[in-house]
């Protein structure tokens, strides 16, 4: 028993075989939102033609979805989240990392970002001249 065709499975092809497999065990399915029960001939029929109009609806919302989409991006709308640093944000982060005593993760706390993001968004710390970490050893020493 379920509450309806659609919870069950995601296509036609996935309803049918489970229900086939049921059937085969000689298990009675019913849907309660469709009032669907396939003990009957006439109730496997109508769940046949149920199982085909709800697949036909998924596609429809799925197809409805995916121009919905490529209109928003033909009229040059940005999809997606937005980004996590603004363009005055990365200056003052690669301003900051000129610094030697600043370090990336002091720099995200201050942006209020993580340090991948300051990766993401400054690339050259990964492939131009590294900024000078201080080491564990040397901040204890610093405190001693």
């Amino acid at each position: 028993m379920v509450p309806s065709l659609d919870r069950l499975a995601r296509s036609l092809q996935d309803l049918i075989t489970i229900v086939a497999d049921l059937r085969r065990r000689s298990v009675g399915f019913r849907s309660l939102k469709e009032a669907l029960d396939t003990t009957t001939p006439g109730g496997r029929l109508v769940f046949h033609v149920f199982a085909a109009l709800a697949e036909f609806i998924r596609e429809l919302i799925v197809e409805g979805a995916h121009e919905g989409l490529a209109a928003a991006r033909a009229r040059g709308q940005r999809l997606g989240r937005p980004p996590a640093m603004t363009a005055e944000q990365i200056r003052h982060a690669r301003d900051l990392l000129t610094r030697p005593e600043n370090t990336v993760s002091s720099i995200a706390r201050l942006l209020g970002v993580g340090r991948s993001t300051i990766y993401k968004y400054v690339p050259e710390l990964a492939t131009g001249p590294a900024v000078e970490q201080p080491t564990v050893r040397a901040e204890l020493e610093a405190g001693s």
